[in-house]
């Protein structure tokens, strides 16, 4: 629910660096809208934005415990602990007590009772920072599956640490340098969990905590995925995830603000509503708000596409809306503001780095903006869904399930304008090959392959469907949350989704795959588990992806900005283009439309984004 930023130097006082650790808050001001504050003291500042969602008087962060000799323990934390309730009472009956009733302060509080094991005892999504003044040494953790970002950058005498990169750029140690693998990074579209775009600039894993000392840094694992036998019958395995996703919501539903709802007419937005405004109704409380987004004429002249888009949204979110009985407010956007390059400028800013997804980063960027315009703080969202439920068709396509990398890639290098990666098309042949991005994907999927747990007695197939959940998992979905994240909280909105819930997540992960898809038919597990609760054309409505626009004209923009950037041999990303792929995406009659049209533009959207990249952040590339 904020934005957290610090620095630990073992080597000087910090209490006169203190505008320089301010500067790296204030470079998270957008996660943290509604206050700032920080604690300096010896060799230790952390600090931090808030977003108050939780415990609005007397929330502020960092919290601190002290005793009559001073301070003891400081913690400072981004997201929410969704059973700081429970916590708080087992706590109290061990002797703690407690100012407020927020999360942050339960937080300290267990490391206090149980030191770092603490770690195993938080639910929810977090990225957090505590500073043992007793101890002299920094602990940063992250959630199971790093729904929170949290990146840091050792120096000599320490580190540096902050929700995203742009905290640590604005602390002088560290200068924007991309090396090889930096670049790696941007394009082969299987980020290795821990790795960052910017040279020294690494990320804490999902599910891991990191302890620096005088003496040096370490990592622990406080969390992976179990592999179990499962004994459960449909009909029991159905009720229990129908109880484990009640849960869930029920959850993250805790604030002292309204929690909305992102609804796309989906299977897994629909049920996360449906079953928020049953708990809603049940808890007495108001009715519960949905928002979907939508394009100007988008249903009206929408192209499906067999394995991405099979129909449009717009119908489904209105008749999910009307049958669950929220009040529903559709965004809607037009190509000229989907088309303006500051929006395209700050989707590049949310995430430090350019993405080739072009009008899908900017209504996404679009959509939290007017989620923040009506009043909207904390919102549900059915991120990883597909990756729990094995809903995307390369999980069960054998050509790609059973490739030898990722299935995604292997999806990708069927289409000319993504093979070796989205967007790499147009970057120079003779880069590209010396960069190998394909021999880094797969090198990358052998290394995540080889971490899969397996439960005894697995036939070939349940054991090959085990390991694409977890590369889905543990590959797939970090990059997901992590864009989720920063274009939510770029607006000062906490995204919260409850199929990242570790009961739910490890649950279905040890169901066969079989259970998931009864009949052939994509998460029939969650189907069944919410038939109760929805109309049947959203229940059973097939899986089509976060909607991009289909309007020919926006295709003629970035086609037009393309041409511009081309022709300026001054431009930053001049010499990375490769001059006959340029040459042939400039004479081709006309600009990639239809239902394939991103896929096919990705590399001109990723050229002007990289440019935009290597001038705003003056970053130096070092090859």
């Amino acid at each position: 629910m904020s934005g957290i930023a610090g620095w630990v130097d073992f080597e000087r006082d910090l209490v006169p660096e203190a505008s320089t650790v301010r500067a790296m808050a204030a470079a998270l001001a957008h996660r943290g809208p509604d206050g700032e504050s920080d604690w300096i003291e010896g060799h230790a500042a952390l600090a931090h934005r808030r977003l108050a969602l939780l415990d609005l008087e007397r929330g502020q962060q960092p919290a601190v415990f002290a005793t009559g000799s001073g301070p003891v323990a400081v913690l400072t934390l981004d997201g929410g602990i969704t059973n700081h309730v429970e916590l708080r009472r087992e706590l109290a009956v061990k002797g703690h007590r407690f100012t407020g009733h927020g999360d942050t302060e339960v937080a300290l509080h267990a490391y206090l009772e149980w030191g770092t094991d603490f770690l195993t005892r938080l639910e929810g999504l977090f990225a957090l920072a505590v500073w043992d003044v007793k101890r002299q040494e920094l602990l940063l953790a992250r959630d199971r599956l790093g729904v929170k970002p949290l990146c840091y950058y050792l120096t000599s005498s320490g580190v540096l640490f902050g929700s995203e990169p742009k905290a640590l750029l604005a602390h002088p140690a560290v200068e924007p340098v991309v090396d090889a693998d930096g670049l790696r990074e941007l394009f082969a579209h299987s980020r290795k969990p821990g790795t960052g775009v910017f040279q020294g600039v690494r990320e804490v894993l999902p599910g891991h905590s990191m302890v620096v000392r005088r003496a040096g840094s370490g990592h622990r694992r406080y969390w992976s995925l179990p592999a179990r036998p499962h004994t459960d019958n449909l009909k029991d395995t159905v009720a229990t995830v129908r109880r484990l996703l009640a849960d869930a919501v029920a959850s993250h539903l805790r604030a002292d603000v309204p929690v909305d709802a992102m609804l796309s007419g989906g299977i897994d937005s629909s049920a996360l509503t449906a079953l928020a405004a049953r708990t809603l109704q049940e808890r007495g409380a108001d009715r519960l708000r949905t928002f979907s987004v939508n394009f100007a004429g988008y249903a009206e002249d929408f192209e499906p596409h067999p394995t991405m888009r099979a129909t449009p949204d717009a119908p489904y979110a209105e008749l999910a809306a009307r049958h669950i009985g929220t009040d529903h407010t559709e965004i809607l956007l037009d190509t000229a503001t989907l088309a303006d390059p500051q929006m395209h400028a700050a989707a590049l800013r949310s995430q430090d780095a350019p993405s080739p997804l072009g009008d899908m980063d900017v209504s996404l960027l679009l959509f939290f903006e007017a989620l923040r315009s009506a009043g909207v703080t904390a919102v549900l969202s059915g991120e990883t869904a597909d990756e729990v439920f094995n809903g995307y068709f390369w999980a069960y396509d054998a050509e790609h399930s059973n490739s030898r990398t990722f299935p995604w890639v292997s999806f990708e290098r069927g289409h000319d304008a993504a093979a070796g990666g989205l967007g790499c098309s147009l970057v120079d042949r003779t880069l590209r090959k010396e960069l190998d991005f394909m021999d880094y994907a797969d090198q990358h999927y052998r290394d995540a392959l080889a971490e899969v747990p397996h439960a005894g007695g697995e036939s070939p197939g349940e054991r090959r469907a085990r390991e694409v959940t977890y590369l889905a998992l543990t590959r797939w979905a970090p990059t997901h949350l992590d864009r989720a994240d920063r274009m939510s909280m770029a607006h000062g909105v906490q995204l919260r989704p409850p199929f990242c819930d570790r009961a739910l997540v490890e649950y279905v992960y040890n169901v066969p795959a079989a259970l998931k898809r009864v009949d052939g038919q994509e998460k029939s597990l969650l189907r069944a588990a919410v038939a109760d609760l929805l109309p049947e054309p959203v229940l059973n409505r097939r899986k089509s992806a976060y909607p991009t626009t289909q309007d020919a004209a926006y295709g003629e923009f970035v086609r037009a900005r393309f041409a511009e950037l081309a022709a300026d041999r001054g431009s930053p990303a001049a010499p990375l283009l490769d001059a006959e792929a340029t040459s042939a995406a400039l004479t081709a009659l006309g600009a990639p439309k239809g239902a394939f049209a991103w896929v096919e533009r990705a590399s001109m959207e990723m050229v002007l984004q990289l440019d935009t990249w290597l001038a705003e952040y003056r970053v130096r590339l070092r090859l």
